[in-house]
C-alpha cells in the first residue's frame, strides 16, 4: 500500500523564515506562490527578462527578481518552468548561486528522471507535485481545502529532505487532502504514460474517430459532437466522483450494457500491445530524446500538428456549437 501524509505529518514550521524562490508564474508557479504567501511564508519570484508574468506577479503582491538573484537569495528552489527549457535555466542561472544546504525541487520529475538536470551532491533535491492544474490548486486552497499532491525524494543531502518537503506541501495545502509518496522515476513515467494513452492522447483520437464514423455515415456533425465530445463531460464527472461503478450505476442499463458488449472491442489486445510500446518509450527515455530533439529543433512537427489539428471539421463544429451555450463559459484558442 501507498505511504500517504497528511496535515498531522507535516511540520510547516521547518520552511518557516526560508527564503523560498518559485522560478516560472504560470499555471503551477501562481498557485504555489500565492498558497506559500498566503501561510506567511517568505516567497519571490524568478522570471527571465521580459516575461510577460512578471506584472501580473507583482499585481499579486508578489517580489519579482531574475531567476540568477532569485537562486542566489533561496533556500528552498521550485522550479515550475516548462520542461523543455528548465535544463538550460538551471545550468545558466540556477546551478551557479547554489550553495550547499539548497533544497531544489520540482512539481514534475522530467528533467531529473532523464538526467537532464543534475544537482551537486551537497543540496537536497525533492518534488511536491499537485495532481491538478494550478488554477484548482489556487482555488481549492482558497475554500479552505487543498489538492492531493505527491512527493518524491531524489537527493536527501541533508538527512531531512522528506521532511522538509512535506513542509512544502502543507505550505500549499496539499496534506490537506494527502500526500502520496512516490519516486522521480514513478511519478515521470506514470504521467507521461497517462498523457500520450489515456488523458491527452488517448481520448483525442477515441474522440475524433467516433465523430468520423458518425460523420461518414451520414449524420449530422453537431450530434456527432453532442454524442462523442460534448456528453463525454458527463460521463468523466461520474467518474471522477465514485470510479467506474459509479458512473455504471448512474447511466442507463442500456448504456451500461454497451459498456460490457463494445467497450472490449474498441481497446482491444492490439491496443493494450500499443499503450505497452508507448511505455517502453517512456522508460528507456526515448520519448524524452525525441520531445526535446523536436522542441530544440524548432518544432516543426509539433507545431505543424497543433496547426493540423485546430482547423479540423470536429473543432469547427464545436466552436460554432459552444458560442450557443451561455453556461459554458466558452473558451477559443
Amino acid at each position: 500500500m501507498a505511504t500517504i501524509y497528511y496535515e498531522n505529518d507535516a511540520d510547516i514550521s521547518r520552511i518557516n523564515g526560508k527564503k523560498i524562490a518559485v522560478i516560472g508564474y504560470g499555471s503551477q508557479g501562481h498557485a504555489h506562490a500565492l498558497n506559500m504567501k498566503d501561510n506567511g511564508q517568505d516567497v519571490r519570484i524568478g522570471l527571465h527578462e521580459g516575461s510577460r508574468s512578471k506584472a501580473k506577479a507583482e499585481a499579486d503582491g508578489l517580489r519579482v527578481v531574475s531567476v540568477a538573484e532569485a537562486a542566489r537569495e533561496a533556500d528552498t528552489i521550485m522550479i515550475v518552468i516548462p520542461d523543455p527549457i528548465q535544463g538550460n535555466v538551471y545550468k545558466e542561472e540556477i546551478e551557479p548561486n547554489l550553495k550547499p544546504g539548497n533544497t531544489i525541487m520540482f512539481a514534475h520529475g522530467f528533467n531529473v528522471r532523464y538526467g537532464f538536470i543534475a544537482a551537486p551532491d551537497d543540496v537536497d533535491v525533492s518534488m511536491v507535485a499537485p495532481k491538478a492544474p494550478g488554477h484548482r490548486v489556487r482555488e481549492v486552497f482558497v475554500e479552505g481545502s487543498g489538492v492531493p499532491a505527491l512527493v518524491a525524494i531524489h537527493q536527501d543531502a541533508s538527512g531531512d529532505a522528506l521532511a522538509n518537503a512535506l513542509a512544502y506541501a502543507k505550505a500549499i495545502g496539499s496534506t490537506r487532502a494527502g500526500v502520496l509518496e512516490t519516486t522521480f522515476a514513478e511519478e515521470t513515467e506514470t504521467d507521461l504514460f497517462g498523457e500520450q494513452t489515456v488523458l491527452c492522447g488517448g481520448v483525442s483520437e477515441l474522440i475524433k474517430a467516433a465523430f468520423e464514423v458518425l460523420v461518414d455515415a451520414g449524420y449530422q456533425p453537431e450530434i456527432a459532437y453532442f454524442e462523442c465530445l460534448h456528453e463525454l463531460k458527463l460521463i468523466v464527472d461520474l467518474m471522477y466522483q465514485g470510479g467506474l461503478n459509479y458512473m455504471r450505476y448512474s447511466v442507463s442499463d442500456t448504456a451500461e450494457w454497451g459498456d460490457y458488449k463494445s467497450g472490449q472491442r474498441v481497446v482491444t489486445e492490439e491496443t493494450k500491445a500499443s499503450m505497452r510500446k508507448i511505455l517502453s518509450e517512456v522508460q528507456s527515455g526515448a520519448f524524452a530524446e525525441e520531445w526535446m530533439d523536436e522542441y530544440h529543433g524548432g518544432g516543426k512537427i509539433y507545431y505543424e500538428r497543433r496547426r493540423n489539428e485546430q482547423s479540423q471539421q470536429l473543432e469547427n463544429v464545436g466552436k460554432q456549437l459552444r458560442r450557443m451555450m451561455t453556461f459554458l463559459d466558452a473558451k477559443e484558442v
